[in-house]
């Protein structure tokens, strides 16, 4: 966990849970990310649990639905695990349980959306990147509003859906979800409009000058306020808009900056409260 400075005042602070991709680990999302600063800044605890795996502390995954690996085939409870997390959390620390969000990359992106489904009294919005829904059926309680990040171009979660390539050194691979239709369904459980407006569109280059683009796409108004967002993107990876630059750009493919995704979920994640 990041506690900013500002938890010395001792007010209840809002919390961004930020789960891991498969294969990772807490540390390693934290260095990717670059949450911290933000959270610096603007005054939230940035969390950023562990799954689990064979081994404690790497090549850990989380109980999406149908992903990833041993937590599925384990039947981890990993949302009962985040409820554990947050009591636990809040015995030790301030916090505003009106304000608690989930965001994540790949199978935590998808580990957000399982939570925004299944634990939406405790989560009030999501912003998952490069991971879409891998669980059955829509909301089950709540509307939770929702800002996704995906690129066409992902190299590893396909954005039109369909089987993935194996994870690194193994022959698991994953059926992903389509990203547009599974923002669609969800704006439709939420009653928002069928077909979403275009707030914003932001071209530039990548790495090696390639041409990049970012369509931010709004389905809202909604039923008691909520909102459901896509950044789509083209010419990046399987990637955190506004991480780590060139972090491991043959596994994943090229980064992007033309958005910050930090900076926009939090944004979005300001306009609601549990």
């Amino acid at each position: 966990m990041h506690v900013p400075e500002a938890a010395r005042e001792g007010r209840p602070l809002p919390v961004v849970l930020n789960f891991h991709g498969g294969g990772g680990n807490a540390p390693a999302q934290q260095q990717y990310a670059r949450m911290d600063g933000l959270a610096d800044a603007e005054g939230f605890l940035a969390v950023y649990p562990n799954g689990t795996g064979r081994m404690s502390d790497r090549l850990l995954t989380w109980n999406a639905g149908t992903c990833c690996a041993y937590s599925v085939v384990n039947k981890i409870d990993d949302v009962g695990f985040t409820l554990a997390l947050l009591a636990d959390l809040e015995a030790r620390q301030p916090v505003d349980r009106r304000r608690v969000y989930a965001t994540g990359l790949s199978n935590g992106a998808m580990m957000a959306w399982r939570l925004a489904a299944e634990a939406s009294a405790a989560i009030a919005a999501i912003a998952p990147v490069a991971g879409a829904k891998v669980l059955p059926g829509g909301p089950r309680a709540r509307p939770v509003s929702v800002m996704h990040f995906h690129s066409v171009d992902d190299p590893r979660a396909l954005y039109a859906g369909g089987l993935g390539p194996p994870f690194p050194m193994t022959t698991s691979r994953v059926l992903h979800s389509a990203v547009e239709p599974t923002l669609r369904d969800w704006a439709a459980a939420l009653g928002c409009p069928a077909s979403p407006s275009v707030a914003a569109e932001v071209r530039g280059a990548g790495p090696h000058g390639a041409p990049q683009t970012a369509t931010r796409l709004v389905w809202g108004p909604c039923r008691e306020g909520a909102e459901v967002v896509l950044w789509k993107l083209t010419g990046a990876g399987h990637v955190w808009p506004g991480g780590v630059r060139d972090y491991l750009p043959r596994l994943l493919g090229p980064g992007t900056t033309l958005v910050d995704a930090n900076r926009e979920m939090w944004q979005f994640f300001q306009r609601f409260t549990r």
